[in-house]
């Protein structure tokens, strides 16, 4: 959620707008300049692919290689220059696996805004995902029946299983095509050994388990190594522009890179320096991913995640409402899939999330909070039990541990470690400045938690036995407390001592007293 907000009161611009986009990855850095004149179509103004290897040395001694750093910081103050010549105010700069995964991706981003006056964010795996499926969606034809996407990036593996509505489940792994290069260097060409070590890491991959509940309508790859792959095998392209691979082609193409060197990658099949390593371990992973779900051919969008980026971007800026909506559909999807994982309630979280959106937008006058907010709120509402996987005792500490050590799209780390903080607090003791993780937040974000950790123990309470009794809860906002009207079936009474019992965090927290009226007869 981290974008470029428009300052308060600017109208959103219209068509046409132009943005930009930085896509720092593993293996390459990719810029993009384009001209909107409607929320998806464009003209690229500028297109550039960088092959700036920041993943190298990164997965084995967990700092960035020095002369890597260097060439981002061209690479990005190049973007700088791009931006000022087509007059661009609005742009986003990611970082992916490389950055995420090092020690000193940190002096990175802070070197970055230095030099070159950008802003480097680092997103999340599952991010990547939604990101690329986004993209992807349409130019697929996604529709009712559900799609596995997988992108293979230099250093992470994202997988998603996929609608029309969104995602249903997404998870990233620390497999990348410049990881799996150094492991298939260093196997000294036995490719037996290598397919062994790839089956081992790929048997963690959830949605691609051969007992997965669902068949699928297709299976989608993105990555440069992909599109590379299908030019290499002739592929067919349909009336979207999506090349499809058939499984048996890829095979043959495997086997015929295997037999090649590097060098003779390069010269007889014209492939850059830094594709022409990496494509073999890529082309081993595509083929295995396909082979596990299910399928005999692979379809290649040719879009990724920059693409996914700007479209994110350019439906923000030019339509804060429908991309509220569609955030808010994937965060909570998000939410559940990663519920679903550790198996928790499912129809509590659910119905605890809608009591906290009741709430949340009722008690709007008061609580000062923004749709972001709401955001964090329904996540760790969803997320507030799944710490009763572990044990009861204590589950809201095992909640807080379970999510801040987890991804959910939609929301930058940081934003993960927010849900993880209001779904401690949904219980027990009261936030505090005691407690290691929220003293480590800002004045802002302790005060953010706070508030909708208060608003979260009212919802929890109109579900205290977990049977959703409570239907709808009407709220009633006075000058010195707030009144709520519970609908639902049957005697509701252990629910209005819960809220009694559990109120004194929001009283205290917006200095009101919490009263419940009596049901209308």
């Amino acid at each position: 959620m981290a974008l470029p907000d428009r300052p308060a009161g600017d109208p959103a611009p219209g068509f046409p707008l132009r943005v930009g986009v930085a896509d720092v990855g593993s293996n390459a850095i990719r810029l993009i300049a384009a001209e909107f004149i409607a929320p998806t179509t464009y003209t690229e103004l500028v297109s550039e692919r960088l092959p700036v290897r920041l993943g190298h040395g990164v997965y084995r001694t967990g700092r960035l290689d020095p002369d890597a750093v260097e060439g981002a910081v061209r690479a990005l103050s190049r973007f700088r220059d791009v931006l000022d010549e087509l007059g661009i105010e609005r742009y986003r700069a990611v970082a992916t696996s490389a950055v995420r995964e090092s020690e000193d991706g940190r002096a990175l981003i802070r070197r970055v805004r230095d030099e070159c006056g950008i802003k480097l964010e680092v997103v999340s795996g599952v991010e990547e995902i939604r990101l690329v499926y986004w993209a992807a969606r349409d130019r697929l034809g996604i529709e009712d029946e559900p799609w596995i996407l997988a992108d293979l990036g230099g250093g992470s593996l994202e997988v998603a299983l996929a609608n029309g509505e969104g995602l249903i489940d997404a998870e990233s792994h620390s497999i990348g095509s410049v990881r799996l290069y150094e492991e298939l260097e260093n196997a000294s060409g036995k490719m037996k050994r290598f397919r062994r070590l790839l089956d081992e890491y790929l048997e963690a991959l959830r949605i691609l388990a051969f007992d997965r509940p669902v068949e699928v309508e297709g299976f989608a790859a993105t990555g440069g190594n992909m599109e590379d792959l299908a030019a290499l095998a002739g592929a067919v392209t349909d009336e979207r522009g999506v090349a499809i691979v058939p499984l048996d082609d890829l095979d043959d193409l495997i086997a015929q890179l295997s037999k090649m060197s590097v060098e003779e990658r390069i010269e007889e099949l014209g492939l850059r320096p830094d594709r022409a390593d990496v494509v073999l371990p890529a082309g081993l992973v595509y083929a295995r991913l396909a082979r596990m779900a299910g399928v005999d051919e692979i379809h290649v969008p040719r879009v990724g995640v920059k693409e996914g980026v700007m479209f994110d971007l350019v439906q923000r800026l030019s339509s804060r409402a429908g991309y509220g909506e569609r955030h808010a559909r994937d965060t909570r999807a998000g939410a559940v899939a990663l519920g679903r994982r550790f198996g928790f309630e499912e129809e509590h979280g659910i119905h605890v999330a809608r009591l906290s959106e009741r709430l949340f937008d009722a008690l709007e006058p008061i609580h000062e909070l923004e749709a972001e907010d709401r955001e964090l709120l329904v996540a760790a509402a969803v997320l507030h039990d799944v710490g009763q996987r572990i044990s009861y005792n204590r589950h809201h500490k095992h909640s807080e541990y379970l999510i801040s050590n987890s991804e959910l799209p939609g929301f930058s780390p940081h934003e993960v470690g927010l849900v993880a903080q209001i779904a401690r607090y949904h219980r027990k003791a009261d936030p505090s400045p005691r407690h290691e993780p929220f003293a480590a937040l800002d004045e802002e974000d302790q005060d953010r938690v706070t508030r909708l950790a208060a608003i979260l123990r009212l919802a929890d309470a109109l579900d205290r036995e977990h049977h959703q009794r409570v239907e709808r809860v009407e709220v009633r906002i006075e000058d010195d407390e707030v009144g709520l009207g519970l609908v639902g079936d049957g005697d509701l009474a252990l629910e209005r001592w819960a809220l009694e019992r559990k109120a004194g965090l929001f009283e205290e927290t917006f200095d009101l007293a919490v009263t419940v009226d009596e049901e209308d007869e």
